[in-house]
């Protein structure tokens, strides 16, 4: 493997400042971006999709917990297989405490479409505690193309799916598969994919996890 070039400070504090503008440029395009992202279109959700969790059947609204927003993981767990993606896996492990995006009206949630019966155990396997559910009778995953049909064969693929609700009627805002998940993960990247972004619910303040009220 190539390793960097050895210099002295002052070449390599003349060359982090040339980097460092190329940075806040890239800060700047994406902030950019981000606010257009907000300003997309949305389209209203139609279909009564039926899922099946750990408290039993839930519908899409449901999922939202009582919060204006949602972000759904499409985990890779086809029904035959005995145990979900590793590079899902690897994306789960990477979410923070589920309090800094709830306080900010937003909840999460994994669906796949292996029967509940298969992602129970996987998910007491891997430790998590975040709400999974099974789309196994529905056409979730194929309608927000997490799922494809390729020569008669569904083909999993990662993705992340947006909705917002405005009391009874949700509306999916923003979807993105594959290399688009690169670098989400913490709570402000999940967030600047929201038609709300990093707009707080009742104060601008980061606290620690236990401090919020739901």
């Amino acid at each position: 493997m190539s390793l960097p070039e050895t210099v002295s400070r002052e070449r390599w504090r003349a060359a982090r400042e040339e980097l460092l503008r190329k940075e806040e440029a890239l800060t700047r395009a994406r902030d950019a971006l981000n606010a257009e992202r907000r300003r997309l279109p949305m389209v209203e959700v139609d279909p009564e999709y039926v899922f099946e969790g750990g408290d039993g059947k839930a519908n899409l609204l449901d999922l939202f917990d009582g919060r204006a927003q949602l972000i759904v993981h499409h985990f890779m767990f086809a029904p035959e297989w005995a145990a979900g993606c590793t590079g899902c896996a690897a994306f789960l492990d990477q979410i923070g405490h589920l309090a800094h995006l709830r306080a900010r009206g937003t909840s999460f949630a994994v669906v796949s479409r292996a029967p509940l019966t298969r992602i129970l155990p996987f998910k007491a396997r891997m430790g998590w505690s975040l709400p999974w559910y099974s789309s196994y009778h529905s056409d979730f995953n194929r309608d927000f193309e997490a799922t494809l049909v390729v020569d008669d064969e569904p083909v999993e693929r990662p993705g992340i799916s947006c909705f917002l609700r405005e009391h009874d009627r949700v509306f999916h805002t923003y979807a993105v598969h594959d290399r688009g998940l690169d670098g989400l993960g913490s709570t402000a990247s999940l967030l600047d994919l929201t038609p709300l972004g990093r707009t707080p619910a009742g104060s601008d303040r980061v606290r620690y996890h236990d401090e919020y009220e739901d």
